[in-house]
């Protein structure tokens, strides 16, 4: 009953049912004598690959994450000098990080728009469903509102540059404009830590509480060595 409940599942969950492999990972277990594990471990290591986010996602993804985790310290940095040219030099390194991200933010929903992501295992509680989309969804508004915010508050009438490789065309001075874009950005600096930490929280209790694989998800495909194939 417990294999049919299973093959069901993977059935309905991706449309995939590769009944060779369940029979496979079925001996190997026993051959290796492992204990059963629970359901939703063997159901995401059969049809992972139908649940893979794809290779330009991933990147995309991993760039992302890579961008935050430079953009943050950064800002770090910058605000805790004086003002002077090292502090200068920071805030053009931070505003192009930015800018960057908001790049590759627009890129990813272009991506998604017609590359929807994988769906949840069915058999996840419908309130994570519903947050995981909600924090998704809101991180990608701050990865968005963040640049822009930026942007809006170096309005000074001088154009912004890129890494001292060229520069962005410059916009009036609006002080008004300015100090409201301050607020918004200090505010979304505060929601992009709650949003990161929950990401992170939730992939802790994925790969080691829940153990689903759902990491896997975002990672190229790995032979059983975990080499990249």
């Amino acid at each position: 009953m417990a294999t049919k409940t299973y093959t069901d599942h993977v059935a309905g969950e991706h449309g995939v049912l590769i009944e060779a492999k369940l029979m496979a990972w079925n001996a190997k277990n026993r051959r290796e004598g492992q204990q059963p594990r629970p359901d939703h471990c063997r159901l995401s290591a059969l049809t992972i690959e139908a649940g893979r986010y794809t290779l330009a996602a991933q990147a995309l993804h991993w760039l992302t994450v890579f961008l935050i985790l430079m953009i943050l310290p950064v800002a770090w940095v910058m605000m805790s000098l004086p003002e002077g040219p090292e502090q200068s030099r920071m805030l053009v390194v931070h505003r192009s990080l930015g800018v960057t991200i908001f790049a590759v933010a627009v890129l990813r929903l272009a991506w998604r728009s017609t590359h929807p992501a994988p769906p949840l295992p069915s058999d996840t509680p419908r309130v994570m469903q519903w947050i995981s989309q909600l924090t998704h969804w809101l991180l990608y508004a701050l990865l968005l509102l963040m640049p822009i915010t930026g942007y809006l508050q170096s309005g000074d009438g001088r154009p912004v540059s890129y890494f001292g490789l060229f520069d962005l065309p410059a916009l009036p001075k609006d002080k008004a404009l300015g100090d409201v874009a301050k607020v918004l950005h200090l505010l979304g600096q505060w929601g992009v830590y709650t949003l990161v930490g929950l990401h992170v929280g939730a992939t802790v209790w994925h790969v080691a509480i829940r153990r689903d694989g759902l990491l896997d998800r975002m990672i190229p495909p790995q032979d059983q060595s975990g080499a990249l194939r």
